[in-house]
């Protein structure tokens, strides 16, 4: 039988139980401090005798989740009045399906600048709504570069551009996001949103899966400006409705209330670290840590150009391909877990999103110098 335990009993066993280092790509690891305190009160939330994950999301006890976790991330993007929030039930992916729906009228078509698989997926997905005009193409370099896009590049036939800020697979990101007057800059933010500051007024549409810097998978986060929502006209599925969506404040059918209460925590755990630009200073001195020691080895190599490389996932390759066996057995014997990389690209990939902390990256460039010592 299965021992009793008060919630406090286990959030200190939680605590206490040694936790590896996990470079996952997603769903990713999430901060200790929000793990503990939602385990405290995974079996009693607010004494209400029942965990949150059982609570009706028509109830005032998750509405006041909901409300919170819009309030927090409103105050952590500086997002103003004239755009809508919304928490989708399913991933990034599901946008792209609602994106044409929601913006594009029959016969109308988008621009997207191809930096990676997910952009591909948006543009493959598109096609089956409506037309895409592909202003930018990455696959010669290998996805290794990120484009500076400006007006002049947009075919003149879209009515958006679709872009993915940062590309998980690859390893690359752009520098600086594009600002774009004439039609809405639509962005993917999946991988890298709370992770930078970015200006939510530079954008028509924001959208993210919740399972990197926001919290569990099968929930995705939009922020949408409000003069786009319903202007296509068209009969779109319910659950791919922004309009109604957001018109029932995320509460048209049953949300992912526990993910939405995980992402909460994950809010207020920022907030109290000192919003995104403390976040954003944490996560460039990882980064340089890491690349700096790659680039000055003789055992490993990143193939992004420098410019263009990823403060989020670290892609890197070992130029003895014998040893890549070797090196992630090791690194989980280390307690370094989820360094393999895609399996589309292959080589190593550390995943370093907001709840990696630095000692994490530390640990892991000692364990990156080691191994090639004996290498």
């Amino acid at each position: 039988m299965i021992p009793k335990l008060p919630s406090a009993t286990v959030a200190i066993m939680y605590r206490f139980q040694e936790r590896i280092y996990n470079f996952g790509a997603g769903p990713a690891m999430l901060p200790n401090e929000v793990m503990e305190i939602a385990a405290a009160e995974f079996l009693n939330y607010k004494g209400s005798g029942m965990s949150l994950m059982e609570v009706s999301h028509r109830e005032p006890l998750f509405e006041d989740v909901l409300q919170e976790a819009e309030s927090l991330l409103r105050k952590l993007l500086n997002i103003g009045e004239g755009y809508s929030v919304a928490f989708f039930s399913g991933g990034a992916t599901l946008h792209f399906s609602a994106l044409p729906l929601n913006l594009l009228k029959e016969g109308e078509s988008f621009d997207v600048a191809h930096t990676g698989i997910w952009t591909k997926k948006a543009w493959e997905e598109g096609l089956k709504f409506n037309g895409v005009n592909v202003i930018y193409d990455a696959t010669p370099n290998n996805f290794t570069e990120t484009p500076v896009l400006t007006e002049a590049d947009l075919s003149g036939k879209g009515k958006y551009l679709h872009i993915t800020s940062n590309n998980t697979i690859y390893g690359s990101q752009y520098p600086k996001l594009p600002k774009i007057q004439s039609i809405p800059l639509v962005a993917d933010m999946t991988s890298e949103l709370l992770s930078r500051k970015i200006e939510v007024a530079d954008f028509g549409v924001i959208f993210a899966g919740a399972q990197k810097n926001i919290g569990p998978s099968g929930l995705s986060v939009l922020i949408i400006r409000n003069d786009l929502i319903g202007i296509s006209g068209r009969k779109i599925p319910v659950l791919l409705d922004y309009s109604v969506m957001i018109k029932n404040k995320s509460l048209y059918n049953t949300p992912a209330t526990y993910s939405i209460y995980i992402a909460k925590l994950v809010f207020e755990w920022l907030d109290k670290l000192g919003g995104v630009s403390k976040m954003e200073a944490v996560n460039e001195e990882k980064a340089k840590l890491l690349y700096d020691f790659v680039d000055s080895s003789s055992l490993y190599v990143c193939p992004v150009q420098k410019k263009s490389r990823s403060k989020m996932n670290v892609v890197f390759l070992l130029k003895d391909k014998k040893l890549e066996t070797k090196f992630l057995d090791e690194a989980e014997k280390n307690g370094l877990h989820g360094l393999g990389g895609h399996r589309l690209v292959g080589g190593f990939r550390a995943s370093i999103y907001n709840s990696m902390p630095l000692s994490g990256v530390q640990k892991l460039v000692s364990f990156m110098k080691e191994f090639e010592s004996k290498a």
